[in-house]
């Protein structure tokens, strides 16, 4: 489905876990032959229908206190922030680079530790909440996205199976009325906008979504959002909208994106021309906006293996471009996980960290006020009780 717009998400995840491993020099046969996976797609048994009740299913959720890596917060950020009141579901995006299945097998720790890596920079963004939630999936391989055909599929829609049944989880356990933020990055990104397009759209959920932050994957103006069933983000304050940008330096190159668009990255495999795909601007909470560095209230700057940052105000501004990426200028110093073309895929959340923390408060504050709920507090989700039994598959079951 979007092969060629894929092959520099695949460079992105290897620079992040394997960051002395230089794949720009790699052609893409070698690429793909590194990372595909060997054999065929196997059919996995699903999860058991309790599989989410087991705090081990999930990376955040209510109840981890310290062990909770949504929970980290830079030394420099405000003590005073007020409290959300909304769940936040959030999916992490590829952490799986082996060859020997098409999908994670749950037990896999490299997976695991990459996985929670993501949650700690991406999605300690929305930890205003004391409800975030992000489960741990059988995640299609990295090698997946390097070619077409039955086996990519199947890799995919099991992956999705997962990440469907967790939300389920996730709306059975939260308030029945409580306002709900979702965000995702990459593969995660592509799986929201399914979950949206399937559980969302003409349902009573669609009206408790405060924002749908669905970064790092192209959302097509005309097709993918009336599928979705929420507009665009017009405006900075905005409730029940999507945000989406995919981030460039310049001079940019995204020849590999805007040939993957001609293939189709849409929901409905159509093509997708370059001024139908939606950029949000994060520092400006807008369509097509435009903002200086001084607009952005912080970038966070990964330390050298990721497991913490800086807050830097002023580093980068961005500006949507006429072919629709978000431009942020010069190349900033991030680490070395930028990828051909100065593509910053890896950093589309940590360039605009603060920005994006900033602007889930004033859409959940516009939601409240549009509910009449601005001056009630939701109870935090209660921590969720163990399962009767084990639930996850056994290393030989989940290899498959």
């Amino acid at each position: 489905m979007v092969r060629k717009f894929l092959y520099f998400v695949a460079f992105c995840i290897v620079l992040v876990i394997a960051a002395g491993i230089v794949l720009s020099i790699w052609s893409k046969e070698l690429t793909e032959l590194a990372f595909t996976p060997k054999g065929d797609f196997v059919a996995q048994d699903p999860l058991a229908g309790n599989a989410y009740q087991d705090p081990a299913m999930w990376i955040s959720r209510p109840g981890m206190a310290s062990s909770d890596p949504s929970r980290w917060r830079p030394e420099t950020l405000p003590d005073d922030e007020t409290v959300s009141q909304a769940a936040v579901f959030f999916i992490h995006p590829t952490s799986y680079l082996s060859r020997d299945s098409w999908n994670a097998p749950l037990d896999d720790a490299d997976a695991n530790s990459g996985a929670e890596l993501f949650v700690r920079g991406l999605a300690s963004v929305y930890n205003r909440s004391v409800d975030i939630w992000a489960p741990r999936y059988r995640q299609a391989a990295v090698g997946a996205f390097l070619t077409q055909g039955d086996n990519r599929k199947q890799a995919l829609d099991l992956a999705y199976g997962d990440v469907a049944q967790a939300f389920d989880f996730f709306l059975a356990s939260i308030g029945k009325d409580q306002p709900i933020v979702l965000a995702a990055h990459s593969q995660g990104a592509l799986h929201l906008k399914r979950l949206l397009a399937e559980k969302a759209v003409g349902t009573p959920l669609a009206d408790r979504i405060v924002a749908a932050y669905v970064a790092g994957w192209p959302v097509s103006m005309e097709r993918d959002l009336p599928a979705m069933g929420l507009p665009a983000c017009a405006t900075d304050n905005q409730p029940g909208c999507v945000m989406s940008w995919q981030s460039y330096a310049e001079p940019a190159d995204a020849s590999l994106l805007f040939s993957a668009y001609e293939e189709g990255v849409t929901l409905d495999g159509e093509p997708l021309a370059k001024t139908d795909a939606l950029c949000t601007n994060p520092i400006t909470g807008t369509i097509d906006g435009e903002a200086p560095a001084s607009a952005n209230t912080g970038t966070l700057v990964p330390d050298g293996d990721f497991s913490s940052g800086e807050l830097v105000a002023g580093a980068v501004p961005a500006r949507c471009g006429s072919d629709h990426l978000l431009l942020i200028g010069d190349p900033p110093e991030m680490g070395n996980a930028v990828l051909p073309g100065n593509n910053y895929h890896v950093y589309d959340i940590p360039l605009f960290w603060m920005n994006l923390r900033q602007d889930f408060a004033r859409r959940e504050a516009a939601w409240l006020t549009a509910h009449g709920m601005a001056d009630e507090r939701v109870n935090p989700t209660p921590p969720v009780s163990p399962a009767p039994k084990a639930v996850m598959p056994t290393p030989a079951a989940a290899a498959q």
